[in-house]
């Protein structure tokens, strides 16, 4: 049995939640770029240049790359063999991201209620996800979420005679419908399987993944490509200008479902996707 004190993770916390703001991940600068390179329409390169410029300013400016700083999504997988000392793991993580957005001059975009909309002024709570895994190590990934993108998100529950086919068109309805709103180029998390609540944590899973890390199953792998494809020849573009790049990349992640139903769960981020993990 190992023991981490609950102190670990609040540094942690704080230190992702400004990192991760601050810096997106290498893979997705690279599909931006290459979407840059790539792309034929004259005026959505030319905004694809311009999200490039502000990436560049924030790097120089030691500032956010975008104004809305995200509600802080964490993941910890957690080993079954450690202990957490020192107090509460709940409060602990909700420190870090009080600490995080408070050092990192970082925007705070939570409500403490949803209905009645007080402002908690720390950007707590978390939204906290835990799983068990083999080991004595812990996995942090904080996520920060903005909005603009989470509003255009949605779920499909098919039936279980749904095609292939129909299963691309379920994604692509709900990109269509999202058009310019979630800031594209856009990263496109989907989830299939489970039930209603857990196909849509897939998809913000798949968030979460590389996009340099294609799905290790092949079917699903290749699934991610056509979908990727049909999702750009939508035509809405960087900004919903029009343009080759509607998005970036497109991940999905499954789970075994009932014989009844197939959730198809899509969780639409936009071209500043963050995320930043650690292990312990």
């Amino acid at each position: 049995m190992r023991e981490i004190d609950v102190s670990v993770i609040t540094q942690w916390v704080e230190q992702l939640c400004i990192d991760s703001n601050k810096t997106l991940p290498c893979d997705l600068c690279d599909k931006l770029h290459a979407a840059c390179d790539a792309e034929s329409n004259k005026g959505a390169k030319g905004i694809l240049m311009d999200l490039e410029r502000n990436m560049a300013a924030a790097k120089e400016l030691d500032i956010p790359v975008c104004q809305d700083t995200g509600m802080a999504v964490v993941f910890l997988e957690i080993g079954q063999d450690v202990h957490f000392v020192g107090g509460s793991l709940t409060d602990a993580v909700n420190e870090g991201v009080r600490r995080g957005y408070d050092k990192g001059y970082l925007r705070k975009s939570v409500v403490a209620d949803p209905l009645r909309r007080k402002n908690t002024d720390d950007n707590t709570p978390a939204i906290i996800h835990t799983s068990v895994v083999d080991g004595d190590s812990v996995t942090l990934t904080v996520a920060p979420k903005g909005f603009g993108s989470e509003n255009m998100s949605g779920i499909k529950m098919l039936t279980p005679s749904a095609t292939r086919e129909e299963v691309i068109s379920a994604v692509v309805d709900i990109v269509k419908s999202a058009g310019s709103n979630p800031c594209p180029p856009m990263v496109v998390g989907v989830g299939i399987g489970g039930d209603f609540e857990y196909a849509a944590l897939l998809a913000k899973k798949a968030l979460c993944r590389p996009s340099d890390m294609p799905n290790p199953d092949e079917f699903y792998a290749t699934l991610e490509k056509d979908i990727f494809t049909a999702v750009n020849k939508t035509g809405i573009g960087p900004q919903g200008f029009g343009g080759d790049t509607t998005a970036l990349y497109v991940n999905i992640e499954q789970y075994p479902t009932h014989i009844a139903g197939l959730p198809v769960a899509v969780n639409i981020g936009c071209h500043v996707t963050r995320h930043k993990s650690v292990k312990i």
